[in-house]
């Protein structure tokens, strides 16, 4: 393509409807062309924006040199409310790891009747604040994130009201005659709003369904699939087209498909599973190479594009794993029983076979439809027994289970050394899960390990998809990508000023390596988990898409989500494509459709995420409440002038340090180095600190939890007054 012809098509497309900013090296893929022309783009780009044609955004996303701007001052973005009433406004196109000077502060008498996750126009004010950054007012609701919402109904002055759960909204709604719908007192109540609340008049709404009283065993979690919207009973049409797959599911053939059945195959997962979708095969050949068959769930062959299971399950798009139930993406007829690759069971697959050498280099992958027949279904636990005492498990597995078991351990070594010689990342706080009673309430709190037997797993499950996507990404198909942008490097000197305040030497965290080198080093300190946690906060979050942005994390640079299409909806497309190159048919992808169904399928993922998050908190909350005074370790996981958050380190609640509650000093807030530092004293408290809190207040249909400080970290006054100069230095420079 000549320059001219380049430059033209490259305007067509930041002018055509629905383009959102992405990267040069992106554009040339939209435009359909070879990964050879990605240099050119960006020089044809480079010149665009000299000439003022097109302009770098945020990030360095390619955009109009119009946008964001709808016309004049006037910008669309999705708008948050703070508890006091004032709100920001995220602008449209906002890179995703974006701090929040990126935001647009609205003042709360220019909010309108915005809620939070609305998406909003505002007109950019002229004129400086008290706040740094830009100023504006909301002029007009474009879309509404929710009208539902979940509250305590009560009654005053002859009124029935709803305290909507939370801090979305300051004031009560107003729900009309006392006793409507047979609602009482304390009841727990789904409000749909008639009108939102604004500066200048109260909200009002409609009660549409009762869930129960305040307190009550299982309300909690019905308040919050309500307030998250999360999906309900599956739809008729979708059942009864599960109902029709197992009808016409016959064991007995396998369909011309690659036969499996006699290689002895395993499945790992927790004692508690229910749906198996995947399983490992491993053989060493002749020549001293791996062969490792990683066999996934034909999920495709059951749910096909467009039918109402695949329209079901595109709009979940995930399973939502809560506490204490499980929403799954596809009726149990199909993620429990067909799909499931249960023991001694004819079961279809796609199975990838990826051939290693000894040294775990990956020299050949192919990919077949299949039908295997699990030889052993084992949980975790069973596989670190057998690894601790591998002789005791010779009767209990057999010996060809045993002998792959064995080889299967030797093989995810080498590929996890492997994979960390290059670059990649274990940067995941070890995840705490909460122990419920039969009703649902906490009991306590235990810590997820993560044993050999998972890193075995892990190790398997990563380089199939990694195999997968190159796969597809080599016929130039385009996929749903999994990708994790880099870190913004301003986001990375940050952190490298906080971690060496704590006595760390980074000598700078612009390589993986470096981070590797920093991680190392915090294992097994006090401050390791601060330091995870700082980190976990630098990176931007992991999202699907089919920009060719590789997988900051796992140091790949092509990555695809394949493994898990029981409860993943990405997965599914990825299995689609995969079985078009497999028959050798021309795959069904659309770039453009891709990204709108990535930004779905994140968005369903953040929810779901969330979802489970509010409600652990709920939880939480409730167990707390009965333990006032109760003391445990906590992690200050933020700093702001008005106090510190804080999370406690056994059981994962965060709660609030008001900084009037710090009365031994008078404190004073250094954006620059996350600290409130005492004026007299010249003690500080950080993002990072480990401290003693005791439980102080709890307030459930907020969601509140306050902590005092029953010990704060030692420091000397000396350091303190050196971080605070050297703060002020940095300030001044």
């Amino acid at each position: 393509m000549q320059a001219a012809e380049l430059s033209e098509a490259i305007l067509r497309l930041v002018a055509s409807p629905g383009y959102r900013p992405i990267k040069p090296r992106s554009i040339a893929q939209r435009l359909g062309l070879p990964k050879t022309e990605g240099d050119h783009v960006k020089a044809a780009v480079k010149k665009l924006v000299a000439a003022g044609k097109l302009a770098y955004g945020a990030g360095h996303l390619v955009r109009s040199p119009d946008a964001p701007k709808a016309a004049g001052n006037r910008l669309v973005g999705t708008f948050r409310r703070n508890e006091a009433g004032f709100g920001f406004v995220r602008p449209k196109g906002t890179p995703r790891g974006a701090a929040r000077d990126a935001d647009v502060y609205i003042p709360a008498k220019r909010t309108k009747d915005a809620a939070t996750g609305d998406v909003v126009a505002v007109r950019l004010l002229a004129g400086g604040g008290k706040r740094p950054g830009p100023r504006g007012e909301i002029v007009e609701i474009l879309q509404r994130q929710t009208s539902q919402f979940v509250g305590t109904y009560f009654e005053r002055d002859g009124s029935g009201l709803v305290a909507i759960d939370g801090t979305v909204f300051s004031r009560p709604i107003l729900v009309g005659d006392p006793g409507a719908a047979g609602v009482v007192p304390d009841d727990k109540v789904v409000v749909e709003m008639v009108r939102f609340p604004s500066p200048t008049h109260d909200g009002e709404g409609v009660i549409t369904r009762i869930l129960g009283q305040r307190g009550e065993p299982g309300v909690d979690t019905l308040a919050i699939i309500h307030e998250f919207s999360l999906p309900g009973e599956f739809a008729d049409d979708a059942l009864e087209d599960a109902r029709r797959q197992v009808e016409r599911f016959d064991q007995s053939a396998i369909d011309g498909r690659y036969d499996a059945l006699g290689e002895t195959v395993v499945t790992i997962d927790p004692a508690d599973a229910r749906d198996f979708d995947d399983a490992i095969s491993l053989e060493r050949l002749d020549n001293g190479h791996w062969r490792l068959g990683v066999h996934i769930a034909d999920v495709s062959h059951f749910v096909q594009p467009g039918a109402p299971l695949d329209r079901e399950a595109r709009q979940r798009a995930t399973s939502v794993y809560l506490p204490d139930r499980v929403i799954p993406m596809l009726p149990e007829l199909i993620s429990n029983g067909l799909a499931s690759l249960q023991p001694g069971k004819v079961r279809y697959t796609k199975s990838v076979y990826i051939e290693f050498t000894a040294e775990g280099v990956r020299t050949h992958v192919e990919a077949h439809r299949a039908a295997i027949k699990s030889s052993k279904r084992l949980t975790y636990e069973q596989v670190d027994q057998y690894l601790a005492d591998p002789a005791a498990w010779t009767r209990k597995l057999g010996k060809a289970v045993h002998a792959l078991l064995g080889r299967m351990h030797e093989l995810a070594m080498i590929l996890r050394r492997r994979r960390f010689e290059h670059g990649a990342l274990d940067m995941n706080l070890p995840e705490v899960e909460i122990d419920l009673d039969k009703h649902g309430q906490v009991v306590g709190a235990h810590k997820a390990e993560n044993t050999v037997s998972h890193q075995i797993i892990e190790e398997f499950m990563l380089a199939a998809n990694e195999a997968v996507a190159e796969t597809l990404a080599g016929r130039e198909i385009p996929f749903l990508r999994r990708i994790h942008e880099s870190p913004i490097p301003r986001k990375l000197k940050a952190l490298a000023e906080f971690v060496d305040e704590l006595g760390f030497e980074t000598g700078g965290l612009e390589s993986r390596f470096a981070i590797q080198s920093l991680l190392a080093q915090v294992a097994g300190q006090p401050q390791e988990q601060a330091v995870q946690y700082a980190l976990l906060r630098s990176m931007q979050r992991a999202v699907y898409s089919p920009e060719p942005l590789g997988h900051y994390a796992l140091a790949s640079d092509c990555y695809c989500h394949f493994t898990s299409p029981i409860r993943r909806y990405p997965d599914l497309t990825v299995h689609r494509l995969l079985d078009a190159v497999i028959q050798g048919r021309p795959p069904a992808a659309d770039y453009d459709a891709l990204v709108t169904l990535g930004e779905h399928c994140s968005e369903r993922e953040q929810r779901a995420e969330d979802a489970e998050r509010e409600l652990i908190k709920l939880k939480l909350l409730a167990y707390f409440s009965t333990r006032i005074g109760e003391e445990m370790n906590a992690v200050v996981t933020g700093v702001e002038s008005y106090g510190l958050f804080a999370q406690g380190v056994g059981l994962p609640a965060e709660g609030f340090i008001h900084v009037d509650s710090l009365a031994d000093d008078y404190y004073q807030f250094d954006r620059t180095t996350h600290t409130l530092a005492g004026f007299r004293s010249g003690s500080a408290y950080r993002l990072g600190d480990l401290l003693r809190v005791a439980v102080a207040r709890v307030d459930i249909d907020r969601r509140q939890l306050d902590f005092r400080v029953v010990r704060r970290p030692k420091r000397t006054a000396a350091k303190a007054q050196v971080r605070r100069k050297t703060a002020r230095k940095r300030r001044n420079s």
